[in-house]
């Protein structure tokens, strides 16, 4: 038995919190994996430093029962830089083939997957328009203004993304991740009350949330190329 005074001196090893870190969803709805490599990089296409080492959380409550070769979909992932950390709403079989992987599982199933499915959103506008988005952008939403500037006349939540092939604009706190100039508009900039993003991005080039300064954020800024660095610069 330790004795109080070899406890009260002890250093410990290792500290366990009940923190939550945002976590990307990949919501699988087929089993084909060149299919999901073909548009796959298809998306990751418009920002690929985005994804370098990007741990995704793999979503398989659609693909219950179905043949799935979690080995060549895990390899596949890796291969485009993603980093599969566990499942969620997978049947027995898929999780005996996770853990041989080393994939955790985690609980939640369709109340989880319901929070984190993005809302279904008006068509796309035509080349050249832009979008109004009025109500929060929710943690697990993904909002994308094709082909024009992406306004926001709310907040957007932490786990959430917002992307613009032309500027971006957010009249609350920015708290997700907003990418600017997608298709490689290095003109675009981001504009918003309130900096406390995870991820922002113009043309590819990005800064996450641990090298935005201190100074930067809680405030009004806009966000701009200048060569290839990022800028914050205060409205």
């Amino acid at each position: 038995m330790l004795s109080s005074s070899h406890s009260a001196t002890a250093s410990s090893a290792f500290e366990l919190k009940g923190r939550m870190l945002t976590l990307s969803v990949l919501r699988l709805l087929t089993t084909d994996v060149p299919t999901l490599a073909q548009q796959l990089d298809a998306k990751t296409a418009a920002a690929p430093e985005f994804f370098q080492n990007l741990p995704v959380l793999l979503e398989l409550e659609a693909v219950q029962g179905q043949p799935l070769d979690l080995a060549a979909l895990v390899a596949s992932l890796r291969e485009r830089g993603l980093m599969p950390v566990g499942l969620r709403g997978a049947d027995p079989s898929q999780v005996q083939a996770g853990a041989a992987l080393g994939l955790g599982v985690v609980q939640g199933g369709s109340e989880a997957k319901r929070a984190a499915e993005p809302k279904r959103e008006a068509p796309p506008p035509p080349a050249g328009a832009g979008m109004v988005v009025r109500q929060p952008v929710r943690g697990g939403q993904q909002v994308y203004a094709r082909g024009g500037d992406l306004v926001v006349l709310a907040s957007v939540s932490p786990g959430a993304e917002i992307l613009a092939d032309g500027h971006i604009h957010v009249y609350g706190t920015l708290r997700g991740r907003a990418l600017a100039g997608v298709q490689g508009d290095r003109n675009a900039r981001i504009f918003c009350h309130n900096l406390d993003a995870e991820l922002v991005s113009v043309a590819g080039i990005y800064r996450v949330s641990e090298s935005i300064q201190t100074a930067e954020r809680g405030r009004p800024v806009q966000i701009r190329l200048d060569g290839d660095a990022l800028r914050i610069e205060p409205l």
